[in-house]
């Protein structure tokens, strides 16, 4: 399979419902849904999260390129959850997850975080061996972690990538700088 020309870039207001949609079709599917359109708006102008979309870099004249895949990750001092992310099924294993998933990697390290931690469904092994691929680490199993509509309990996975020691950074340390990449 040949490598798709993806663009990754920043999500905007207009993107909430496409990403929305994306959320409760290939997330949240069976368990409520938490992450409607105002959510991801109110996310996407959150200074304290970050919120990308990957789109095709090519499309019709005029035309808006599809979302094929987005992530929202928050910032704290030192940690940051990833909170969602996803890529269109027919998509999947062409790249498009990892692209993104380096992009919340090194946006990141450039703030100083010390580790990213993350949540999924203690079943969904396809993403269990995504997120070990990149690096990825599984902490514990927590029961009955999400809740369906019908009172279903399912459990997650909580995992977790280190990016530093946590801690001061060395007074040395400067953010890179764009002329240096």
């Amino acid at each position: 399979m040949t490598p798709r020309a993806i663009t990754i870039r920043l999500a905007e207001p207009r993107d909430a419902q496409a990403i929305a949609l994306m959320s409760r079709d290939f997330i949240e599917s069976g368990l409520g849904w938490k992450y409607d359109a105002s959510r991801v708006i109110r996310a996407i102008r959150d200074r304290e999260t970050l919120a990308v979309v990957a789109c095709d870099a090519k499309s019709a004249a005029g035309a808006r390129a599809a979302i094929n895949g987005f992530a929202i990750m928050e910032f704290g001092d030192e940690r940051a959850h990833l909170v969602l992310l996803a890529v269109r099924p027919s998509l999947r294993r062409s790249g498009i997850g990892q692209r993104i998933l380096e992009w919340l990697l090194e946006s990141a390290r450039c703030a100083g975080i010390a580790s990213i931690h993350l949540e999924l469904r203690a079943g969904n092994e396809a993403a269990r061996r995504f997120y070990r691929a990149m690096g990825f680490y599984e902490t514990v199993l927590v029961p009955g972690y999400y809740r369906s509509g019908e009172g279903r309990k399912e459990g997650a996975l909580r995992m977790l990538r280190v990016l530093r020691v946590p801690g001061p950074l060395p007074a040395a340390w400067r953010p890179p700088r764009m002329e240096d990449r």
